[in-house]
């Protein structure tokens, strides 16, 4: 199958697109540095985010299931692996910079906290007082601030295409003129920097990462939800989208059954979305004709993205693992209390400061209670899921029943 561009095709080994960005005419990084003469700028970041100790972290964050739960659940880290193969598959068929893509989807989760969206939630309460947790805009802050791997700066140093494809990866943040003030404190603070132009699009390449992240989420939590036994090859059914591919399978291949099923389930599942995606993106670029990477940032809707049929059964699937997955009374049984876990740890450690490792305590100086709770933000939001059990275990003398 091929489709054609501007003279660009489709698949195979034509030029990078017009819209595409150029690593040669990159915007930069906010502390300038030598051009490396082996490494484009995007390549360079994505080797910087997989070095980085919140990249390794990711291996033991909670992406749906806790670690202990079994062996080949995936975690933060198999999620982002995921999530970038995907990206990279749709930025070399859309004539896209892969490594730009790659570089996204690599870095869109380093903010996240353990115990996945629980840790969120918990966060999210205990810092409601001063100015709340958003795990994309601390993703923002590990690669802005808290990576301290380099002697003339904090953070990564990222080049700007990379950044604002990690902020504005969903979309703009801003409708043109509204006050930033609404914005999650570390991507206003930021943002006094660096211009991010947050009221406009990200490139393709971020727009394709983002919608890597949902085809992500919906074939591998199918994956986990039956391998858990949370959810039945049958009950699939439910959702129209699957049960076509259910069908498709059974005229295929007959009396398969077990792992064999599930893999192909979720290797069609990824397929068709992927499929998709090139498919509506391609109709799009001949309808919109963008011929910079300005045209796609201010193009006033995405350039990237499902059908309206895809949409509506990406829609379909989402409800339908949030009812029978996310919500499963077993899943939440464990989320809260995880989320109990890390709110008692806040309150001890800004309660007590000398709880905190030595690295990790405000100065004697530092009164101001919000600088000091977003310290304490910081490191929770950087622990493993075991690290965050075995520190409840230290102040509390106990290890927390996660069901």
């Amino acid at each position: 199958m091929q489709h054609e561009f501007d003279g660009l095709i489709g698949f195979g080994g034509a030029a990078r697109a017009p819209f595409a960005a150029d690593p040669t005419a990159s915007r930069g990084r906010l502390h300038p540095e030598p051009a490396s003469p082996t490494r484009t700028p995007f390549q360079r970041d994505r080797d910087r985010i997989i070095h980085s100790t919140a990249f390794r972290r990711l291996n033991n964050k909670t992406q749906v299931f806790l670690y202990d739960e079994g062996d080949h659940f995936r975690t933060r880290l198999t999620h982002t692996i995921e999530v970038a193969q995907i990206a990279r598959a749709l930025a070399r068929a859309l004539r896209l910079d892969e490594d730009l893509a790659e570089a996204v989807a690599l870095s869109h989760d380093l903010g996240h906290t353990p115990f996945g969206h629980a840790g969120e939630r918990a966060l999210d309460r205990v810092m409601s007082p001063y100015g709340g947790f958003d795990h994309n805009a601390q993703s923002l802050r590990v690669v802005t601030k808290l990576e301290r791997r380099y002697p003339d700066f904090d953070g990564l140093n990222l080049a700007f295409e990379t950044l604002e494809g990690l902020v504005k990866h969903n979309g703009p943040l801003l409708a043109p003129g509204a006050d930033a003030a609404t914005l999650p404190a570390a991507i206003r603070a930021y943002s006094a920097e660096q211009d991010l132009e947050l009221a406009t699009f990200a490139s393709a390449e971020a727009q394709a990462a983002a919608i890597a992240d949902d085809i992500a989420y919906d074939a591998h939590d199918i994956d986990d939800g039956l391998r858990a036994g949370l959810l039945s090859v049958d009950g699939l059914r439910e959702v129209p989208f699957l049960a076509e591919i259910m069908a498709a399978i059974e005229r295929a291949h007959p009396g398969v059954t077990g792992p064999r099923l599930i893999n192909e389930i979720v290797r069609r599942v990824i397929t068709r979305m992927i499929e998709d995606v090139i498919g509506e993106s391609l109709r799009r670029i001949v309808a919109a004709d963008p011929r910079s990477i300005s045209g796609v940032r201010c193009l006033g809707r995405p350039l990237i993205g499902f059908s309206e049929e895809m949409a509506a059964a990406d829609r379909a699937v989402k409800a339908y693992l949030k009812q029978n997955v996310y919500r499963h009374d077993r899943v939440m049984a464990v989320m809260r209390s995880a989320e109990a876990v890390l709110e008692r740890l806040f309150e001890r450690y800004f309660s007590d400061a000398a709880a905190l490792p030595d690295e990790w305590r405000p100065s004697p100086d530092d009164a101001d209670p919000a600088r000091r709770a977003r310290r304490i933000a910081d490191f929770l939001a950087g622990m493993t899921d075991r690290y965050a059990l075995r520190e409840h275990k230290r102040l509390f003398d106990a290890w927390p029943d996660l069901g």
